[in-house]
C-alpha cells in the first residue's frame, strides 16, 4: 500500500483519538444566560457553528500538552480550507472543523470547494487535509457534544460526488471511505469538476 496512503490513515486514527477526547473534556457549553434566552436556544446548527468551532479549537489549546499534541495554531483566515492546524510528532496537521446536528437524519452536507482543494493537493505534496465533524444537540442554552457521534475523514478518501450547481464536494459525514491515492483522487476530482483548468 501506498505510504502516502498509510500515513493519511495513521493522521486519521489519531485525529479521531484526539477529538474524541475533547469532546469528553468539553462535553458542553452554555450560549448565553438565561436573562438573555429565556425560552432556550432555537436548534438551528449553522447559527452555533462558529462557536462550536471556537470552543473546541481553544479548548485543544489550552489542554493540548495533556493531550500529547504540540502547538495548536487557530490564527487561519476564512478563506483557508483549515480552521487549524496541530503539531504532532514533529509534522502539522490541519482540520476542517464541522458540526452538525447528532439527532437529524443524515444528511450530505457540502465538503470542500473542488478547486480550492485540488489547488492546495496539487501545489504542496505534503498538505493533507482532515476533517473532523462533531455531533451536538440543543438542551435549554446551550450545546452539547455527542460523544460517539464524532467522524473523522479526509477528502482523499471521500465517495466522490461533486454538485454541478456549486462545484462542491458533497458528502455524509460518516461514511465509508473510498481509499485512492493521492494520484488517482486529483485524477477524479479534475473530471468530475466544472471549473477546474487544466
Amino acid at each position: 500500500m501506498d505510504s502516502q496512503i498509510k500515513q493519511v490513515q495513521s493522521d486519521l486514527s489519531l485525529i479521531e483519538a484526539l477529538c474524541t477526547k475533547l469532546v469528553e473534556n468539553v462535553q458542553s457549553f452554555e450560549v448565553a444566560s438565561a436573562q438573555a434566552l429565556p425560552y432556550g436556544l432555537k436548534p438551528h446548527t449553522r447559527s452555533v457553528a462558529w462557536l462550536v468551532e471556537q470552543v473546541l479549537v481553544q479548548r485543544l489549546k489550552l489542554d493540548a500538552a495533556g493531550m500529547n499534541i504540540g502547538k495548536v495554531n487557530y490564527d487561519w483566515p476564512d478563506t483557508a480550507l483549515h480552521d487549524l492546524t496541530i503539531e504532532v510528532n514533529g509534522r502539522v496537521l490541519p482540520i476542517n472543523v464541522k458540526a452538525h446536528q447528532a439527532e437529524n437524519k443524515p444528511n450530505k452536507n457540502d465538503i470542500s470547494a473542488v478547486e480550492k482543494l485540488y489547488n492546495a493537493y496539487k501545489s504542496d505534496y505534503e498538505y493533507n487535509l482532515y476533517y473532523a465533524a462533531f455531533g451536538i444537540k440543543f438542551e435549554g442554552r446551550s450545546v452539547v457534544f455527542i460523544k460517539d457521534k464524532v467522524h473523522c475523514f479526509s477528502p482523499q478518501f471521500l465517495p466522490l460526488y461533486v454538485n454541478p450547481r456549486n462545484d462542491k464536494i458533497q458528502a455524509f459525514y460518516h461514511h465509508t471511505p473510498v481509499i485512492r491515492s493521492r494520484k488517482d483522487f486529483l485524477a477524479e476530482l479534475s473530471a468530475a469538476s466544472t471549473s477546474i483548468q487544466l
